[in-house]
């Protein structure tokens, strides 16, 4: 069976992502990328426009399925190195979380729902995977 994700990026990050075909999460380090698995749903959570912007987004800025291939290294220059993960990204609207914060099972109950996010990648049931897919315009199978 498969896994439901919830992965943190800035939405000009997870549009990078979205155009190349991949994911990426915590900078580029193997070990949560490890965790997900082929066949596996992902949906991006955008807290900011930029990467480290004041700019609030709070939304939901990408959603697609993992593919066969294992995590791998790219050389973005100046010695970064981040791990990847390639992954078919869904035709989505954006969708902010704000509505959905007490529909949602990992945000329900709690003003400091943001703190559940605070590690980059969550697991996420699939009641949760379907509420955020379909106010992002997208139906799952």
């Amino acid at each position: 069976m498969s896994a439901n994700w919830v992965a943190v990026a800035s939405a000009e990050h997870v549009a990078l992502g979205r155009a190349e075909g991949f994911m990426q999460v915590h900078h580029g380090k193997v070990g949560s990328l490890r965790r997900i698995h082929p066949g596996d749903r992902v949906v991006y959570y955008s807290p900011t426009h930029a990467f480290k912007g004041k700019e609030r987004l709070q939304a939901f800025t990408a959603i697609g399925v993992v593919r066969e291939r294992e995590p791998y290294r790219v050389d973005m220059g100046g010695g970064f190195h981040p791990y990847r993960r390639d992954i078919d990204w869904l035709d989505a609207s954006e969708a902010s979380i704000l509505p959905l914060r007490d529909e949602l099972e990992f945000t329900r109950g709690g003003s400091n729902w943001g703190s559940k996010l605070r590690f980059g990648l969550v697991k996420i049931s699939a009641h949760d995977m379907r509420l955020i897919a379909k106010a992002m315009d997208v139906e799952l199978s």
